[in-house]
């Protein structure tokens, strides 16, 4: 796959302390932006923009130079990094955050270097709103700007989302945060009315049942890639839309069969990063393993057209 075009993402670089009920693992690589690049670089160039205190270990900094992500945008600044802590129930559906300590990330503010400012591919990962707007109105012209958010920006900035969303091409977020955005408990429903605000794609994770993407002309609904063993969920969101965004970017195109095939990407990029704590898995992959689970994939969700009673409906 000729590499072609590259990705700006602009969010979190974390320290995560992680619990499920298969184990725990203490201040491992994390953040929105992390698992964003790493799933993305198989496809595509990337560049983060981003924040680490003193104390992030430079053994991550290795790994991810490693990946040829450019990191001339992350800024390391006195203090502590951004750490966050959770665990997860015995489904894997429920997490709950024990702590979070935004130390240097709480002072955030993204600035561009003129290398960042034209690059064709932008994704903003959860971070306040006015920052996304802050970096998108440093960049030159994205020819895709893609966006997540969470609860707590809809219930405590929703104008300034909303600023945001209307600026933006493409929102990945949850089937919860879809529901809380729209105000309407039917996903369809709710897709619509978010789709009216501006973005002109809105794909929705959906954990194990997989995704579902909407467009002003169609629906697009996915499974989850089925696995006997899912260790650690975190990230698993982040690499979905690293491997969306990176496909796109990778094969410059926008078009409905492009946005389906991206999805299927980020779909396969996701089930790698949740077989272990971190990103171990996702980050020591290689392209043809990739492939594999790709086509893998394609089988468990293909069907033939058949002939007999359906097709005279």
């Amino acid at each position: 796959l000729e590499i072609t075009m590259g990705i700006l993402v602009v969010g979190s670089v974390a320290l995560d302390s992680v619990k499920t009920p298969f184990g725990s693992r203490d201040d491992v690589l994390g953040g929105a932006a992390t698992y964003f690049s790493i799933a993305a670089s198989y496809f595509t160039d990337v560049s983060i923009v981003g924040v680490v205190g003193e104390d992030f270990p430079e053994k991550h900094v290795t790994l991810l130079q490693k990946l040829g992500i450019d990191l001339s945008g992350m800024e390391r600044q006195k203090g502590n990094t951004f750490r966050w802590k959770g665990e997860y129930s015995f489904d894997m559906n429920t997490r709950t955050t024990l702590d979070t300590q935004l130390n240097v990330f709480a002072e955030f503010s993204p600035k561009l270097l003129p290398a960042h400012r034209s690059i064709d591919y932008l994704f903003l990962a959860n971070i306040d709103p006015d920052l996304q707007r802050s970096v998108l109105e440093q960049m030159k012209r994205p020819r895709l700007v893609g966006c997540d958010t969470m609860n707590y920006w809809i219930e405590n900035k929703r104008a300034s989302l909303l600023k945001t969303l209307a600026m933006i091409d493409l929102l990945v977020i949850n089937d919860a945060e879809t529901r809380e955005l729209a105000g309407e408990p039917n996903l369809i429903k709710a897709a619509r009315r978010i789709i009216s605000w501006g973005p002109k794609i809105l794909v929705i994770k959906r954990g194990e049942y997989g995704a579902l993407m909407f467009n002003s002309d169609s629906i697009f609904v996915i499974p989850a890639f089925p696995l006997e063993e899912v260790l650690d969920p975190t990230g698993a969101g982040d690499s979905f839309a690293g491997g969306l965004m990176g496909y796109l970017a990778a094969v410059g195109a926008t078009d409905d069969s492009a946005i389906r095939k991206a999805i299927v990407v980020g779909t396969v990029m996701a089930s790698f990063n949740v077989m272990d704590f971190g990103p171990k898995v996702l980050a020591d992959l290689t392209y043809p393993e990739i492939e594999d689970r790709y086509r893998q994939f394609r089988k468990i969700a293909f069907f033939e057209d058949i002939t007999g009673k359906v097709d005279r409906v």
